[in-house]
């Protein structure tokens, strides 16, 4: 170590010591000064390059929103994702660098500045006070008179001792030697551990090199780290660099085509603006014809708008806007005509009418509208050499016009709240992680699985499209009360003992959390798309399944029957009326969830205008007759045997209650499909077996040709359960196949009673206006039956659908104490469902009789001659009388 200052010349303490004390002292001084210097912009350094990390940040993801934006430009999309993960890579390494720049700058240099030259200072101090006390002891000794020998005792031992500690100290100073054995009180301050002057020199050169030295060693890794980089992203710049390339090529080419046909266009004759218009039934799109068309509203001002109107699936539909869901203007253009409208003051009119409303269309032209009528004839010839109905039909549920009766906003407040569903969701089973690669507190579920999601899995689940999953939201959107008893009723663990029955056997792993998005979506998709670790069967074990779900069907079937029967309600106390028997006051009613008073405000309520009274006249179901008196509901007599001696029933009273179930002889099942696994589990009300049935492969509307062509939804709503309809209807189920007696679901959920399925048909879009092959709608069932909840709910849909239509495009979607009387029967269907049962042991033997017909597919049963039926009114009063 170079000695700065030489140890002898500070024990002589000569002019040339303190010379270089000075020079020393001045030279730290400015080596302070620097380093505060240095540390200040190493400080500024590093908060700017913290503010170009927020910056790049903000940058970077500005280009992911790009990428995002052009998901349907896979080359830019794959791109830009590419680059913005390298430049969050160099954010990265930025961070990493300027938090070395903090801890081997900043942080050293402030150390060595407030502890060493600190410690320096002090050092000087004392050996500042300790000069001075040396020159005060020499000038007290030199005064010290010679006659007095006691003051010259005392001048010289204070000189001694002075010189003493001062040669400690100083050599403290410069050497760093040991603490001096000062004495005197005085002296204390000699036993302060000092810096040297030597000490501080060698250290100060090792502090700045070292930080220095780590500071460059931080650099070189950030630009070896950079460089590592995006050499592994060159290949991708190259490749793209030489489709950019093409790119300019195409563009070019683009161009010129571009501009030859705009030549085309304006050398052509633009004296006859039609559009060309062309039928065509064989269209890719589906779409035989599509154009725009003045359509005539229905409200009282008969206004007309312009629609974009098409011909699709044998339906006429249009819609405003490209992003609004088609309104259908005909359901099934078999049942229409077309005819030309020359009785009305505008030009180029054709109507299309159907039994039970008619569209009056204008086109722009004359050959327009010869090409609509034209376009519109042969639809209806097409759909009439068809064989079947097309598979595929515009989405009712959206439609301002079918009836559909799907909650709008205004009641998002009304349905079970996120929160309260992602509690009962996660608290089934295996519900806590996501399904497919384990992440915790999943918030997304897919409804027709019945599994939840992590935010990612939900992104590839909703790329399958809706057909393999629908996705939804366990905390943004709502639910309605049978769609979260369905998500409780399955979970993560039953559907992956299904979808991953083989994923071990065929040595297929599965993500975990954190995976690449690449390899959780290869196996998404092999696992619900591709059905690659689903177990098939064997025939015998098909065979077997479905053997054992019909004894499970059975069995639920015979302790329903044997269930204890109801005390039956008192008698009613019924109006008098002078067109009722006296049979009819005896009679013993069921309950209602109506009293009098609120159907006639709900009836007149709807009733808004005398046109819509005069249609409901004719297709309602319930008749007014001509003095205004409301038409009466058919019933029966109440009494203890199965009919009166009288009247006249046909073959009802050989019919036991209660109702029979159909007895299958499974023991000669030669095979077993996936559909009628389907079918029998339906009945049996078992979730998972259902599942596995669709996972085999199962058409969820499996017709059975043995029992009566019925479909697996009309087995569950014989099966009596609200959540495997909702299942079924979730995997795509139609709401309207009907049976071989012309009977759909909407049919058998009326003649069993079932309110809770009506309300749930009726919500998804069944027709309540189809016809069985006895000419009898739900609604006339309803009435039959004398079931005034039922009754109620089909002609509120109707009126609900009439008011939407009278109302025009530009009305609501739905009335809002019409939407409240649903909600209300869709909670009470799924909390509280005895609530809605009507049908028991004690109801009339008509009823009886009906069920048991609609099970054996015999005639209706006729009414006994002469009878007098009591009105809805009365069948409420009595309700609430009782």
């Amino acid at each position: 170590m170079k000695v700065t200052v030489d140890f002898e010349e500070c024990l002589k303490d000569s002019p040339r010591f303190r010379a270089t004390i000075e020079e020393v002292e001045g030279d730290v001084c400015e080596l302070e000064s620097k380093l505060d210097k240095l540390v200040k912009l190493c400080i500024g350094m590093i908060d700017a390059g913290k503010a170009y990390n927020t910056a790049n940040k903000q940058f970077v993801g500005g280009i992911r929103e790009l990428a995002q934006q052009s998901t349907r430009d896979e080359v830019i999309e794959s791109s830009l994702t590419k680059f913005a993960e390298s430049l969050q890579e160099m954010i990265n390494y930025h961070t990493i660098l300027f938090d070395q720049a903090q801890r081997s700058i900043k942080s050293q240099l402030q150390t060595f500045v407030k502890e060493d030259l600190r410690r320096f200072k002090e050092a000087k101090k004392q050996f500042d006070k300790v000069s001075e006390e040396k020159e005060a002891a020499l000038a007290r000794n030199a005064q010290a008179p010679r006659n007095k020998q006691h003051e010259v005792e005392e001048a010289t031992n204070i000189l001694t001792a002075t010189r003493k500690c001062f040669r400690h100290i100083v050599l403290d100073y410069v050497l760093q030697e040991s603490r001096p054995a000062c004495s005197g009180s005085n002296r204390a301050a000699c036993h302060l551990q000092y810096s040297s002057i030597n000490v501080l020199q060698s250290k100060r050169r090792s502090e700045i090199l070292k930080s220095m030295l780590s500071f460059m060693y931080a650099h070189l890794t950030f630009f070896h780290q950079g460089y590592d980089l995006f050499s592994e992203l060159q290949p991708l710049m190259k490749q793209l660099g030489g489709q950019l390339d093409q790119l300019v090529v195409d563009a070019a080419k683009e161009k010129r085509d571009m501009e030859l046909k705009h030549s085309t266009i304006q050398q052509k004759d633009f004296s006859n603006d039609d559009t060309k218009l062309e039928y065509n039934v064989d269209a890719d799109n589906g779409i035989a014809m599509e154009g725009y068309l003045f359509k005539r509203a229905s409200n009282a001002f008969k206004t007309w708008n312009r629609r974009w109107f098409s011909i699709q699936n044998n339906q006429l539909v249009y819609q405003k806007k490209f992003k609004d869901n088609p309104t259908v203007v005909v359901e099934d253009l078999r049942l229409c005509t077309v005819k030309h409208c020359e009785d009305i003051e505008r030009r180029f009119c054709f109507e299309v009418v159907s039994p039970t409303k008619s569209c009056m269309m204008q086109a722009d032209s004359e050959r327009l509208r010869q090409a609509w009528i034209k376009a519109v004839q042969s639809s209806i010839a097409t759909a009439f050499r068809e064989r079947g109905e097309d598979e595929e039909k515009l989405d009712r549920k959206a439609s301002t016009s079918t009836g559909s009766l799907d909650s709008g906003g205004e009641l998002r407040e009304r349905c079970l709240k996120g929160e309260s569903a992602l509690q009962r969701v996660l608290a089934v089973p295996g519900n806590s992680t996501c399904c497919d690669c384990g992440q915790s507190e999943p918030c997304w579920a897919s409804i027709n699985l019945g599994i939840t999601l992590c935010i990612q899995c939900s992104g590839i689940h909703r790329s399958l499209g809706v057909h393999f999953s629908k996705v939804r939201s366990l905390t943004l959107d709502t639910w309605e009360p049978e769609l979260l008893k369905l998500m409780c009723e399955l979970g993560n663990t039953v559907i992956n003992c299904i979808y991953e029955a083989q994923q071990e056997e065929l040595g297929a792993k599965k993500p975990q959390p954190g995976d690449p998005r690449q390899e959780i979506e290869a196996y998404i998709r092999a696992k619900y798309v591709d059905k690659r670790f689903v177990r098939i069967p064997s025939p015998t074990e098909q065979r077997a399944k479905v053997i054992a779900l019909s004894k499970q069907e059975k069995r639920l079937s015979s302790s329903s029957e044997h269930l204890p029967p109801r005390p039956p309600p008192p008698t009613p106390k019924l109006r008098p009326a002078s067109n009722m028997s006296a049979a009819g006051h005896d009679e013993k009613r069921r309950d209602s969830l109506f009293c009098p008073d609120e159907l006639d405000s709900l009836f007149s309520y709807f009733d808004t205008s005398s046109k819509l009274r005069s249609k409901r006249s004719a297709d309602s179901g319930i008749q007014n007759s001509a003095d205004g008196s409301r038409e009466k509901l058919p019933t029966t007599p109440s009494t203890n045997s199965l009919c009166d001696p009288g009247t006249e029933v046909a073959e009802v009273a050989e019919v036991p209650l209660p109702l029979p179930r159909r007895d299958s002889v499974f023991s000669e099942l030669k095979e077993g499909s996936p559909g009628l696994q389907l079918y029998h589990a339906s009945a049996a009300r078992s979730l998972p077996d259902m599942a596995e049935a669709l996972a085999h492969g199962a058409e969820v509307n499996w017709v059975n040709t043995e029992d009566q062509n019925q479909t697996p939804l009309i087995m569950a709503v014989q099966g009596g359960s609200l959540v495997t309809c909702e299942f079924l209807l979730q995997n795509a189920a139609n709401v309207n196949q009907q049976d071989h007696r012309g009977r759909g679901p909407l049919h058998h959920a009326t003649i069993l009673g079932h309110t809770g399925q009506v309300c749930l048909f009726l919500k998804r879009g069944a027709s309540q206006n189809a016809l069985d092959v006895e000419e009898k709608s739900p609604l006339s069932i309803a009435v039959e039956a004398a079931n005034a909840d039922i009754v109620t709910l089909l002609r509120l849909a109707k009126m609900n659908e009439e008011m939407r239509e009278a109302e025009g495009p530009y009305g609501q979607t739905g009335d809002e104490t019409y939407q409240e009387i649903f909600r209300d029967f869709s909670q009470m269907a799924s909390n509280n469902p005895d609530k809605l049962n009507r049908f028991q042991p004690h109801d009339s033997p008509k009823l009886a009789g009906l069920r048991v017909q609609a099970e054996r597919g015999k005639s209706a049963v006729s009414r006994p001659l002469g009878h007098k039926e009591p009105t809805l009114e009365d069948l409420c009063s009595g309700a609430s009388g009782g």
